[in-house]
């Protein structure tokens, strides 16, 4: 089915679709890993996103049932140059192709994924859309500049009732903003015992589970549209240790005094270089982020830069300067990615045992 991607910005790419046939429109971002597709189709933080790979061939290992970082894609679309139709591995189950097919997404390949993204480098993240071959592209166009990205993403990602992943060790409560597996799975080896829950509980109701330490997870996004989430943090700081990323970094920034921008085309891949200032170290990381702190900001905060973007100089890390409370921009569970910094994981259960101490 031939099908075509029209950018808010007039430029039209004409290429094959595959998975469901259904027009669908988003935000168009790119992503620069060379592996771990299934992982990003399968996050949370991509939602309301049309996803271009800037990797030729997608799909070549198939898709597994280990690798999901959520039970339903929250994509809204996938961007490919190639799709591959016979992956070869002991582990695939099904095609991309297939896969798309059963959860009614969308998406095109065969079109030219290097121009497509010099143009969001150029001219930032740009609104477009999954088309077939006939549309009228005008229409599209016009459709495009009035359409309004979702504010509610969070809420639409996160789970509606609490739920436990059982262990014998710390008692960790996760609010989940969109929250991928891979945290849960970082935290269940260190043996804590997590309550997953929603996005909009307060900090009584956290209070109330007496947890010994509270994890805010990645998530879609303006951090902004988030409501009540800066108050949830000011009820929390220095009552109890706590760990932010990616969305959660950026919420635990803007309870603090902090604030946040748009980056223009975010940082999306598994190969970002990032510096810890402390122990003056690169780390590569996994990214995946379409606003970031403003480092001047910091300045008149209780907050201290602890990391940086090597790429753009932008803020990826900090940690709080009176209370046990530190987070970082990038993904530390990485899933996809390199897992240099998974040592974050190790630092918090150390946060909590030092906290425990402390009050005990």
């Amino acid at each position: 089915m031939k099908k075509k991607l029209i950018l808010e910005s007039g430029e039209v790419f004409h290429g094959e679709g595959f998975g469901a046939n259904l027009q669908t429109e988003g935000e168009v971002v790119f992503n620069t890993g060379m592996t771990g597709y299934q992982e990003l189709i399968s996050d949370p933080s991509y939602s309301g996103q049309l996803v271009c790979m800037t990797y030729p061939l997608i799909g070549n290992y198939g898709i597994n049932r280990d690798d999901y970082e959520s039970m339903e894609p929250a994509m809204k679309g996938l961007i490919v140059k190639e799709l591959c139709e016979f992956p070869s591995n002991f582990r695939s189950q099904m095609t991309v192709d297939e896969l798309f097919t059963k959860k009614g997404l969308s998406g095109i390949q065969g079109i030219d994924t290097r121009k497509l993204t010099r143009i969001i480098r150029n001219k930032g993240v740009v609104r477009g859309k999954i088309v077939d071959a006939e549309a009228d592209e005008n229409q599209v166009v016009t459709e495009l500049k009035s359409f309004v990205v979702p504010t509610n993403q969070v809420e639409s990602v996160s789970t509606k009732t609490a739920y436990a992943a059982p262990g014998r060790g710390f008692k960790v409560v996760l609010v989940d903003f969109g929250s991928k597996l891979g945290i849960i799975r970082e935290l269940s080896q260190r043996d804590c015992d997590i309550t997953v829950v929603s996005q909009d509980i307060t900090a009584d109701e956290i209070l109330m589970i007496n947890p010994d330490g509270v994890m805010l997870s990645n998530g879609p996004g303006d951090p902004q549209d988030v409501n009540g989430a800066q108050e949830m943090i000011n009820g929390l700081l220095g009552k109890v240790p706590i760990f932010g990323i990616c969305l959660g970094h950026q919420l635990i920034g803007l309870a603090c005094g902090a604030k946040t921008f748009k980056l223009k085309f975010g940082h999306r891949g598994g190969n970002h270089p990032v510096l810890h200032i402390a122990k003056n170290r690169v780390e590569i990381t996994a990214q995946n982020h379409g606003y970031a702190i403003d480092s001047e900001s910091l300045k008149n905060t209780d907050l201290e830069e602890t990391h940086i973007a090597l790429n753009d100089r932008t803020n990826e890390g900090f940690k709080h300067k009176i209370h046990p409370c530190f987070s970082v921009q990038y993904h530390p569970e990485a899933s996809p990615g390199p897992e240099d910094s998974n040592y974050l994981f190790d630092e918090f259960i150390d946060l909590m045992k030092s906290f425990n101490s402390k009050m005990g």
